[in-house]
């Protein structure tokens, strides 16, 4: 991965770390809706939200448009599937490990297995 793509994907897992901001990328993944909407469901300022929200812009998770003088904010799903492939990148190396061990174990029975029957 490139130093870009790495950025790119520090930024995506900081915007999700933060359960709020989970919960509003399911939100406007979901639905296109207006940031005061979205603020009218949390126990925290307006102005708490819009970092929220532009946390989740900055990292590409979400776009935001004008319309009047409503902010409309939707999910990227592309960015998702960003995300999604990370992991399942880290998940193949994971796998990979396994199967290493698993080989790994599997000689080590075939030798236990020769020993046991020389004795």
């Amino acid at each position: 991965m490139s130093t870009t793509a790495e950025d790119q994907a520090d930024a995506l897992f900081h915007a999700l770390a933060d359960r709020t901001r989970r919960d509003i990328m399911r939100r406007v993944l979901a639905q296109e809706q207006s940031v005061s909407t979205l603020a009218a469901d949390y126990d925290m300022s307006f102005a708490a939200v819009q970092k929220h929200v532009a946390v989740l812009e900055r990292s590409g998770l979400l776009t935001k448009r004008r319309r009047g003088r409503e902010q409309l904010a939707s999910g990227d799903v592309e960015a998702v599937r960003a995300v999604s492939d990370l992991l399942d990148e880290l998940e193949q190396v994971w796998r990979g490990r396994i199967d290493r061990i698993d080989a790994l174990l599997a000689v080590d029975d075939t030798t236990s297995t020769a020993a046991d029957k020389e004795e």
